[in-house]
């Protein structure tokens, strides 16, 4: 748990220290790729990861992570510009893949089918509870001591799940194969099409419009890597990408349901900070705990969940939380304007809840259908389509929110249209300091971004819609349970 939340709190502790970093290292034209670059080396890593720890277990995989997130950890903390930040903060992810994937395994291994909603749910809340103070631990530590403490204070924390790991972690003795094969050409060419595809996506409509030559060079050099891959794969040996993975309608429709989960989750992570602060007025301190109280109900109802699915059995039960997510996000648009900010609260701790009693009976459903040699694998593709869900809802929920923008900003009454800003971050800039704005543009641009940000949720739900859809007429009935070789009946079975 030492090592998840690592990972998870460097995924946000850097948001809060941007400034001091820009000031001392400057490279402001480049500093989103503190983000992207860590999360497009964990993303891509995490079925290469998967693969590996199948072969030669989960134990040397999560040191290895461990060690070589620590490594990333103490570059980054020595970096002397930008361009090495972001190289180092990439080898900060590459160790991140590994740590993300294993320890869910992991989990999977050492917990039987009663067990694992316990242990997922507290891994859930690990995770939410680090997300959630990564920002506010990185501002203090950039605020008080020195920005380069962010990655330092990873070394002692680091170092402990190390220890730990190594000394207690004990794999149960399998089958040593002879000579195991290792994909490199298929994880080379799974490395291209997912840094080819997210940095298109990441970058598309921010560095470069989406028509222009570098974003369709982008995206045709994925498409072309992918059909690499799929030749590479069928051809392998030992594939990182074994095609059952596309074949078992179980992994199938949880890969699908989970992408989707990714898209879902934007609204409220990306989009819910910019309403709180430029349409109720609230301070970031206060616009996070709007956004924070979804980190309550989300690993409550998570832990309860193996009650409901024990009763309805995994598919019904994912299918009656990701109903519930959409149900609430559909309400969002529906707040009144400008309303108070214990109303989208109330929604998130609704959605928190719903998206618990959807995550979870997936993921153990998932790893339940299959033994321990396909766990890792099984784990990490569900994991892996998640994180690419995120970075797509990343891109095409920034592109409607600033489409919705622009039209709003282009119907402006021509006594206010001079001087108005023209996109998402601009409007929010202004609104913060609204010295130079009349009181009503400053009320035309609240009503602006209060319109962007229900469409946003509306494409949000749109997704959970799609989830719904997909368990419908994708997911078996039952899921198919086996416990490392040994198939029986369970009460998901019994009772779906």
């Amino acid at each position: 748990m030492l090592a998840m939340a690592l990972a998870a709190l460097d995924a946000t502790i850097i948001s809060t220290a941007v400034p001091q970093i820009v000031g001392d290292l400057g490279g402001f034209s480049v500093f989103s790729w503190l983000f992207s670059g860590y999360l497009l080396a964990v993303t891509v890593t995490l079925p290469v990861y998967g693969k590996l720890s199948d072969t030669f277990g989960r134990k040397p995989v999560l040191v290895f992570g461990i060690a070589l997130f620590l490594v990333g950890s103490l570059l980054c903390a020595g970096a002397w510009d930008m361009a090495s930040l972001i190289a180092f903060r990439v080898v900060q992810g590459l160790g991140g893949g590994a740590i993300q994937g294993t320890v869910q395994t992991i989990a999977g291994d050492l917990y039987g089918l009663k067990g694992r909603p316990r242990i997922q749910a507290r891994l859930s809340t690990v995770w939410a509870l680090s997300s959630v103070a990564g920002p506010a631990v990185g501002g203090a530590l950039a605020g008080y001591t020195s920005w380069r403490w962010i990655f330092l204070i990873n070394l002692p924390v680091g170092a402990l799940a190390l220890w730990l790991v190594m000394r207690h972690l004990h794999e149960p003795a399998r089958p040593t194969r002879e000579r195991p094969r290792v994909d490199w050409a298929g994880a080379l060419a799974i490395f291209a099409t997912g840094g080819l595809l997210l940095t298109a996506l990441v970058q598309g409509g921010v560095a470069w419009d989406w028509l222009s030559a570098p974003s369709l060079a982008m995206l045709g050099g994925a498409a072309v890597c992918a059909a690499a891959t799929v030749l590479i794969e069928r051809r392998a040996a030992e594939p990182i990408i074994p095609g059952w993975v596309w074949r078992r309608r179980t992994i199938v429709a949880a890969n699908l349901a989970l992408g989707a989960l990714g898209l879902v989750i934007i609204a409220p992570s990306v989009f819910l900070p910019t309403y709180a602060q430029s349409v109720l007025g609230l301070g970031p301190v206060a616009a996070g705990l709007v956004l924070s109280v979804m980190t309550l109900s989300w690993p409550i109802s998570a832990a309860l969940s193996n009650r409901v699915y024990n009763r309805i059995g995994f598919r019904r039960c994912a299918i009656l939380g990701i109903s519930g997510a959409a149900l609430t996000l559909f309400a969002f648009p529906f707040l009144p304007y400008p309303g108070a900010a214990w109303q989208p609260a109330l929604l998130m701790l609704v959605l928190g809840a719903a998206l618990g009693l959807f995550q979870l009976p997936l993921i153990v459903g998932v790893q339940s259908s299959v033994g321990w040699e396909e766990r890792g694998t099984a784990t990490a593709s569900i994991f892996f389509c998640r994180q690419v869900g995120q970075s797509v809802g990343a891109a095409l929920f920034g592109a409607i929110a600033n489409a919705t923008l622009t039209d709003r900003l282009a119907d402006a009454p021509a006594e206010i249209r001079p001087g108005l800003p023209e996109d998402l971050d601009s409007v929010s800039h202004a609104l913060e300091h609204p010295e130079g704005l009349t009181d009503q543009a400053a009320e035309y641009l609240r009503r602006a971004v209060d319109t962007a940000v229900d469409h946003v949720y509306v494409g949000s739900a749109a997704a959970a819609a799609a989830a719904v859809l997909v368990l419908f007429f994708v997911a078996p009935r039952v899921f198919p349970i086996r416990e490392d070789g040994e198939e029986g009946e369970t009460a998901d079975e019994e009772t779906a």
